[in-house]
């Protein structure tokens, strides 16, 4: 029994010491979206299934519940930003070349008509990212229509 309570006492002592740990935000402004945003020109209802279901985690903009600043929450939450971001992201729009962003568009087509994006992890607390079948045609026709843009240039002329 005595160990089982110096176990308990050392494991709460980590828990205190691991919050002093910190981890950086993800907070960049959404101006940080504008090439994205005027390349590729959602309509308002995209616009807000974007930032809704994506942009925390495919973005310079995360907007961060209350227990992000407790760890270990915010060391996950930290690593799934990154991870996401390193997949796509929209704020770093400019830096891709015309044939990524082709391929990000398509790729954002089929993961979100798989249903493998936004993914059950993130909508299961944050219930307005969760799409319904209006939202999801609506986010795949204009990533189809925007990767016109891109699409184009490959095509011989």
């Amino acid at each position: 029994m005595v160990w089982i309570k110096r176990l308990l006492i050392l494991a709460l002592i980590a828990l205190i010491v691991i919050q002093f740990i910190p981890v950086e935000k993800n907070e960049g402004g959404y101006e940080s979206l504008n090439v994205f945003v005027a390349e590729t020109k959602p309509s308002d209802e995209v616009a807000a299934i974007l930032k809704s279901a994506c942009y925390d985690c495919h973005s310079n903009q995360t907007v961060y519940p209350w227990y992000s600043n407790l760890a270990p929450a915010s060391f996950y939450l930290a690593d799934h930003v990154d991870n996401g971001k390193r997949h796509l992201n929209f704020s770093a729009w400019d830096a891709y070349s015309t044939k990524r962003k082709d391929h990000k568009l398509d790729e954002l087509i089929e993961e979100v008509e798989a249903g493998e994006m936004p993914l059950e992890s993130y909508m299961l607390i944050h219930s307005e990212a969760t799409l319904d079948a209006a939202q999801t045609e609506a986010l795949v026709n204009w990533a189809k229509a925007a990767r016109l843009n891109y699409s184009e240039a490959f095509q011989p002329q």
